[in-house]
């Protein structure tokens, strides 16, 4: 699909809006900064940029306490060096951020990044969006979360076959402002599956052939459609093991994959060097995930004594939603949601919680996975507060989206924490997030790649 006949900078205005006005008022230069040149928004065509950051406290990601008064140095969109003290190159523009608390970027580990929350109420929309609409639709969504905080997301699915990989490309490129991503390009299902689009009163026929792209049965056929998408481009696979909440017809407590066809999934995977995602409301669909070699396992809602036990012991982490039961419940109800995807998700949203607490008491990894687009983009940090109530320190809830996500996405080698040679990624916040982790729903600063996309206000 081309955007040519579009220009960079009106698909920027139509896409910021109010939005961009407060990015807008927020690029002021801090009161004493003594950088050679201010440091400034950044500006499409977007490029790795060189800066210091001085931070007044850094949770780096990796270490169990916080370290006070250090100096981060990007060069070229890398993190140089994390020195003790504040000590500006005098090369480099500097950001004054004594008075703030320095974090990582944060990692989403279960977006869907080019679909959006209002989807739920008439899945016929996928049908009726062109593709001029679902591009801004997705450009929009990946500034709003890179806004957030969040530097680094796995998209898990799309009905709407490769959506996330044009996205992703073109962050890549640098055209778009966003989130790197690792995305898969379709679910692998079954027919009428939980990653299948189904629209009441439409038969399977009348839907376009990209909307059934991992639609597959057996571990041939799945083998097969799992290759498509390693050759198409995918940086991850994402099976739908059992039924899903947010779907026509499925059951969550019950398979839809057998054992053989996850594995097949799974044997291509890690032949290419890729991981697994599995989408696995069921105990039994969790355990057969596990079983057959899927490195993360999707929602975990009704997951057992023995799964757990199962997960600690195969060194797979659950990416458990806990924050959108309430998001679904609330406004999902109000937008007029189907009353089969409410009834579901009543059923399974305290369970889930229930079993993140039994999970996480157990030693099982948990990494930072919301399901963003079944509520807004740019809301993502609103799982933070009931992953602390419901067990986890504080600290331990930021690792869930610093380093302990970026080991289990593989890319702990380029992201996840504030150490020489990852990527210049970084926010920051007014307050301490070890104290109150709500702080992390309003970053003040974010860089990417040793760019600004947020400052603070002049002062």
């Amino acid at each position: 699909m081309s955007h040519a006949g579009i220009s960079m900078q009106t698909l920027r205005l139509l896409l910021l809006g109010t939005a961009a006005a407060v990015i807008a008022t927020g690029c002021g230069r801090q009161t004493g900064q003594r950088a050679l040149a201010p440091v400034t928004l950044a500006a499409a065509p977007y490029k790795p940029g060189s800066l210091s950051i001085e931070c007044g406290t850094l949770i780096d990601g990796i270490g169990d306490e916080p370290r006070r008064e250090v100096t981060v140095v990007i060069r070229d969109g890398r993190i140089a060096a994390v020195n003790a003290g504040y000590d500006r190159p005098a090369d480099l523009a500097s950001l004054d951020l004594r008075a703030y608390t320095c974090l990582p970027g944060l990692i989403e580990m279960h977006d869907h990044i080019t679909e959006t929350f209002s989807d739920s109420t008439d899945m016929s929309i996928y049908l009726r969006r062109n593709d001029d609409e679902q591009w801004l639709l997705s450009r929009s969504q990946a500034e709003a979360t890179l806004l957030a905080g969040f530097t680094t997301v796995r998209n898990v699915g799309a009905y709407h076959a490769w959506t996330d990989r044009e996205l992703r490309d073109a962050i890549n490129h640098g055209n778009v402002a966003g989130p790197r991503l690792q995305v898969c390009g379709y679910y692998l299902t079954i027919a009428n599956g939980g990653g299948d689009l189904i629209v009441p009163n439409l038969s399977r026929e009348q839907i376009p052939a990209r909307f059934h792209a991992g639609v597959a049965k057996g571990p041939e056929e799945f083998r097969r459609k799992a290759q498509i998408a390693i050759d198409g481009g995918a940086d991850l696979l994402k099976v739908i093991a059992s039924g899903a909440v947010l779907a026509y017809g499925g059951v969550p407590g019950e398979r839809e994959m057998t054992p053989e066809e996850i594995r097949a999934v799974v044997e291509v995977a890690h032949a290419a060097g890729k991981k697994v995602a599995a989408h696995a409301h069921g105990a039994q669909s969790i355990k057969d995930a596990i079983l057959a070699g899927a490195d993360t396992i999707e929602h975990a809602s009704l997951i057992d004594d023995e799964a757990i036990a199962l997960a600690r012991e195969h060194g797979v982490a659950l990416s458990m939603d806990v924050y959108n039961g309430s998001y679904i419940d609330t406004e999902g109800r109000k937008q007029g949601w189907p009353e089969e995807f409410l009834r579901k998700n009543l059923e399974t949203t305290e369970a889930q919680r229930q079993a993140f607490t039994k999970a996480h008491a157990a030693g099982v990894a948990i990494v930072y996975g919301t399901d963003a687009g079944v509520y807004p983009h740019g809301e993502n940090a609103r799982q933070f507060p009931i992953m602390v109530q419901r067990g986890m320190t504080p600290m331990e809830a930021i690792k869930s989206a610093t380093s302990v996500a970026a080991k289990y996405m593989g890319w702990d080698d380029r992201v996840g924490s504030i150490d020489a040679g990852k990527f210049g990624d970084l926010i920051a916040v007014k307050g301490d997030p070890l104290q109150d982790i709500t702080e992390l729903q309003s970053p003040t600063v974010v860089i990417k790649d040793g760019l600004a996309f947020r400052l603070p206000a002049a002062q």
